[in-house]
């Protein structure tokens, strides 16, 4: 999808000119071999970004009540959540960066994600890895806020089954 995506803005001499999904899927297998189908690592993302969510919000949301600011309710859930929004967010945005590189690669720029990351810090600095952390906060903070705001009123509403 990224690469069908960037098709598009690439010059007219270097685009791939994929006719679908499955054209894209087959082509990649044949020209460059079944692991090219795992280079942008969408799967860690989703392991870090639901790990980091989960683990934060709880934290988060047991001192807030633990230390008095708030009472357990929609003011305590909000910003328990939108601090883990934070955290995820700071957790995933460089995986975002290396995917969003390899997936735009020319060629064979990188040898896989960890080379990309590797070139990245020492080419850039450390703060390259968190270029476009404001959209990225921008989606996973309310996303977040959504998600556990709506897992605590579940929770309220199945509490006496």
């Amino acid at each position: 999808m990224v690469r069908m995506q960037a098709d598009g803005r690439a010059p007219p001499a270097e685009r791939r000119n994929y006719k679908g999904v499955l054209d894209a899927i087959r082509r990649m297998i044949n020209e460059e071999g079944v692991g090219s189908l795992w280079r942008a690592l969408p799967v860690n993302r989703a392991m870090v970004v639901t790990a980091s969510q989960l683990a934060s919000y709880d934290e988060f949301k047991e001192t807030i009540l633990g230390r008095g600011w708030m009472k357990d309710g929609m003011g305590c859930h909000v910003a328990a959540s939108f601090a883990a929004g934070f955290v995820a967010a700071v957790a995933s945005n460089p995986i975002d960066v290396i995917k969003t590189r390899v997936m735009n690669m020319k060629a064979e720029a990188y040898n896989g994600a960890l080379d990309c990351a590797v070139n990245t810090v020492r080419t850039e600095g450390p703060l390259a890895l968190y270029k476009g952390f404001i959209p990225t906060i921008s989606r996973q903070g309310p996303f977040t806020v959504v998600l556990f705001v709506t897992l605590e009123q579940v929770r309220n509403l199945l509490k006496d089954f």
